[in-house]
């Protein structure tokens, strides 16, 4: 099933894709359904409680021709980096492009939802720790970077810079999430092709890595990487992100108000 989080009539609704359509979840709209260009599309996910942030991960040079596209050596343990939940925006927003930039691109991945709290998982288990899946597009700003392997704030974690969705597809509806074609078009232009099956480090891995030093919960998040082929995004472009059985995430780039 196809889930998103969207704004209508003043409130935020949970939905599901039903014949092309949005059909709401929302118990006094329940059943009604809506079309893609009525609403304001959120980031798909559930909230988390007061008490606990979402922790975002994301990786770094994890696919191998990524690497070599920006003269690397594919890492020998997963090169990995937080994002704060404020970067997050949803499917058809904006994200803002800083004054002055020289190199901005996007990064396709293959974002993960944690189903359930993980700790010590063994790769052989990891798949029953996962919620379901959705398309990321992890903006970097290479004019700020200081350090490849380790990403400074400025360049990943600026808020605007990680759009997400439009849906969270659930993990049973996804057979094999190491065996999908993703691309990235600019202005209808495609510009990046790739397939998950070209990951330095697979889900089961990473989930394996991560959950044997720090303990993952429900809703969680781990982007795991892009392919080769990123480009410059101008302020205009329309950057769209799709991955196959998942979803096309489309990003509009707008220049940085004036202060």
């Amino acid at each position: 099933m196809k889930r998103a989080r969207i704004a209508w009539a003043g409130a935020v609704h949970d939905a599901v894709e039903a014949g092309g359509q949005l059909e709401l979840l929302t118990p006094a709209y329940r059943g009604r359904r809506l079309g893609f260009d009525e609403v304001v599309w959120l980031p798909p996910l559930a909230p988390m409680p007061p008490h606990r942030p979402r922790t975002v991960l994301a990786l770094g040079l994890n696919y191998a021709d990524h690497a070599r596209e920006l003269a690397f050596k594919p890492p020998e343990e997963p090169l990995a980096f937080a994002k704060g939940e404020a970067s997050l925006i949803g499917h058809r927003a904006h994200t803002v492009r800083p004054a002055g930039v020289q190199n901005m691109h996007y990064e396709c991945e293959l974002a993960v939802v944690i189903g359930r709290e993980a700790k010590g998982v063994k790769r052989a288990d990891a798949y029953d720790f996962v919620a379901g899946y959705t398309v990321a597009n992890d903006f970097a700003i290479r004019d700020y970077l200081e350090n490849w392997y380790r990403p400074n704030l400025r360049v990943k974690n600026r808020d605007t810079c990680t759009p997400i969705g439009p849906w969270l597809v659930d993990a049973a509806d996804v057979p094999d999430p190491m065996a999908l074609k993703l691309q990235t078009t600019v202005d209808g232009k495609l510009t990046q092709s790739g397939s998950t099956a070209d990951m330095v480090f697979d889900l089961p891995t990473l989930i394996e890595y991560f959950s044997s030093f720090m303990t993952m919960y429900p809703g969680d998040l781990i982007l795991t990487g892009t392919p080769d082929g990123v480009v410059d995004c101008p302020v205009g472009a329309v950057v769209v992100c799709e991955i196959e059985g998942i979803g096309a995430l489309q990003t509009t780039m707008v220049a940085q108000a004036n202060s």
